[in-house]
Formats: C-alpha cells, structure tokens, sequence
C-alpha cells in the first residue's frame, strides 16, 4: 500500500469537501482551548461530528495554519481496510514523510471514527508524547469518553459531546429569519410553526431539509446503521430481533420509567430466551452509541436510587416520530425529550426527583460544583388540573430539598431559549 499517495488523495478530497462547506452551520459546540491535550468529540453516528471537525480545520486556516500541517483521516473509508494500528501508524509516518517540514512545527492530526481501529490508544499516546501536534479524535462510542480514555489516555485528553441541531442550530438550517428580541404574537406563532417541525423532524443535520417521506426512510436507516454497526457487529450480539426490539421499546417511551423486570417478562412471553443480566448489558450498548439514555432518581439513599426504575431518553425526536404512528399523543413527552438534550448540550449531571408524596420532578440538573436546580417541563398550560398538578409536585420538590425550581413550558423555552433556566 502506497501510503504517501493515498495521503495526497485523501488531502485533495478534504479541500473539495472544505470549498463546499464553507457556509454550512456553525455548531455551537467548540473544541475546548487546552493545548497539549487530546481532544476528542463523541456523538451517535450522523450527528454531525465529522462536518464539526471540518469547522474546525477551516478555523484553523483562517487562521493562518498551513494546510500541509493538518492530517484528516476517516476511518469509515472502506478503501483503507483492513484496519489496524499498525496503519494508523504508517499513515502517520507517511504525513511526517510528505512534509518533511512538520517535524520542526506544530501539525493538527484529526482522526475520525477512531474506534474502528484496535489498540489505538497505543499510537495515539506514543504521537502525542513524541510529537509536537494538537491531535482531534472523534468516535461514535461513548466508551472513548471512559474506558479507553480512562486507561490509556488518562490525563491527556478532553471529550465534548456532538449532538444532533438544537433548535437555535435548526432555525439557522432552515434560515429562519426571526427577531426573538421582538417577542409579539407575530414572532411567537411563526417560532411555535417552526418548532412544531423542529419536534417532528429532528435536528439530524443532513435530513433537515429532506421531504417527510425521504427525511423518515432516511432516519430509518440511520438507526438501522447504528444498530448493526456500534451494537450487534462491535459486541458480537447473537439475539439481533431481541436488542431491536429493546431500543424500538426504549425510544417509543421517551420520558417514561423503564424496568428491566417488566421488560424482561415481556419478551419472556413473547418467547425469548435471555438472562436479565444480558438485557442490561444490552442498555449498556444501546447507550455507548447514543441511541438512548437513561436517567436515574436522585436521593441520597442509593438503595432507593436502584430500587426505581430509570426514566429514559432518545437521541432525537426526529428518529422516534420516523418509527411510530402515534405522533400526537407524544408531543408533551416529546418537548420533554428536547429539554433533557439541551441540559446533555450544556454539560449538567440529570437526574428525577420523587417528592415524599411521590409527586415527580422531571429534572434536577447538577453542575460540576454541586450547584442544583429543578426544572420541571409542561406541555399544555391551557390544562388547568396538568398545570396545577407540575407546580404542586415542583413546589414539594424545592421545599424538600431547598433547591430552586422553575418551570418550563413551550412560550417560556420560545421567548428565552434554555439559558434563563439554567444554573
């Protein structure tokens, strides 16, 4: 394998692709400013990640860094099987090779879908201890952002999250032209529209403008990737109908609580054979790749924390709306899903609260300091007995553990966005 040409074919398709994406959406995610760390960025596969990436090496020109000192390979790229570290390590050696000139400056290394490669972390701290170069990583594993990192790189690197468009992100998708300062019934009917779609489409940046029909099959198959990919081929799942028929369950019930009991006694019935123990190792897996997430109770006894079932979330409400029917009936939950997502973009700790009367609190968001908020998210404020219920459940939940508390319905998260209610 000719390693200095494949280099140069790989550079001359990324200028094609940057002279294109020159006015896509700036993402609101940054890479954090650290020099000498690694830094890497994990999302579920389409997410955005690798156009994030392109962001930030067109930064990096604009700012003066030469091109020929920046290396981008993807390791999805069938034409560079079969993969291992020794290719990663000859393909290094071959930019440094190239461009003689980089040994005696600092170079950029963005390497994309890095789990695909075994024993990567080998390469990637030998490059970072001998080397003068920023090195990016990005990988649809969440695992990259604990064990692999926690073992091999500990102390070298820092991870953000990418996640599908946030509905600022989506508005600016969809160039959205809408004065927010000027909140009168005319903006806030045109921002309710367009946040109706946002809830039904999803913010997976490439299906944004797509019609219904293509932007759901093309959803479709996004899970279908993620599924096969990053769950049944990487571990090696022998029950595939069973793992599907858990993340289809998991999604279906944003917001919901999920028991792995129940659970387990459903699919019994419908004749599976499986341990529980292999059902959570499942979600597990359905969480390393972003699929869903679950969120467990906050209290101080650990025993009452286990003792609850975790509510859970997807990863987009866009992927639940293209796998069911029943659209209407999950707007409320829905919203509730975009809320947790917006708290995971800003980097909370999120957890639910259960009042002593057993009232529920959608959110209680923790920072890296300890500080504290509850949030609690409404739908429909035209429900007198729904509105009176959340606020009776969220007044318990600030007097028992003397937090502050607010409210989120849809004209309050319309007219100032998620900041204001944040810690």
């Amino acid at each position: 394998m000719d390693f200095k040409k494949i280099l140069i074919i790989l550079r001359g398709e990324l200028n094609d692709k940057l002279q294109k994406l020159k006015e896509m959406v700036p993402r609101e995610a940054k890479f954090p400013e650290a020099p000498g760390k690694i830094k890497v960025a994990m999302g579920m596969r389409r997410s955005g990640k690798t156009y994030f990436v392109y962001q930030h090496i067109l930064r990096l020109i604009d700012q003066g860094v030469d091109p020929a000192s920046i290396f981008y390979v993807n390791f999805e790229d069938d034409r560079l099987l079969p993969l291992d570290h020794q290719l990663l390590a000859r393909l290094v050696d071959a930019f440094y090779a190239l461009y003689p000139i980089n040994h005696e400056r600092k170079c950029y290394l963005f390497l994309d879908e890095i789990q695909n490669i075994e024993n990567w972390p080998l390469v990637i701290r030998r490059i970072h201890d001998t080397k003068d170069a920023e090195i990016f990583l990005t990988g649809s594993s969440a695992k990259l952002l604990s064990k692999e990192i926690a073992t091999s790189l500990r102390g070298r690197s820092l991870a953000i999250e990418i996640w599908p468009y946030s509905f600022a992100e989506f508005m600016k998708a969809k160039n959205a032209q809408i004065d927010q300062s000027l909140y009168d019934k005319k903006t806030q009917d045109n921002l309710a529209h367009l946040f109706h779609y946002y809830l039904s489409d999803g913010g997976f940046p490439e299906v944004v403008s797509f019609d219904t029909g293509v932007r759901q099959k093309v959803l479709q198959e996004y899970l279908d990737i993620a599924v096969y990919r990053d769950i049944i081929e990487r571990h090696d799942i022998k029950n595939p109908s069973l793992i599907k028929y858990m993340i289809l369950s998991l999604i279906h019930n944003v917001g919901k609580p999920f028991s792995v009991n129940k659970f387990y006694n459903d699919v019994k019935a419908k004749g599976y054979s499986v341990g529980k123990e292999s059902l959570y190792e499942y979600i597990n897996y359905i969480e390393d790749a972003y699929l869903s997430f679950s969120v467990s109770l906050y209290d101080r006894s650990i025993r009452k924390v286990q003792a609850n079932p975790k509510k859970v979330y997807a990863i987009d409400s866009g992927m639940v709306r293209s796998t069911t029917l029943d659209y209407e009936s999950n707007l409320g939950r829905l919203f509730e899903n975009i809320i947790y997502l917006e708290l995971r973009r800003q980097g909370y700790k999120v957890s639910y609260y259960l009042t002593e009367e057993r009232y529920e609190v959608d959110f209680l968001i923790q920072t890296g300091q300890g500080q504290k908020k509850l949030l609690q998210v409404v739908w429909k404020i035209d429900e007198a007995l729904t509105l009176e219920r959340e606020k009776r459940a969220l007044k318990a939940a600030m007097k028992e553990l003397k937090v502050d508390g607010e409210l989120i319905t849809l004209d309050s998260y319309l007219s100032k966005g998620i900041q204001d209610f944040l810690v």
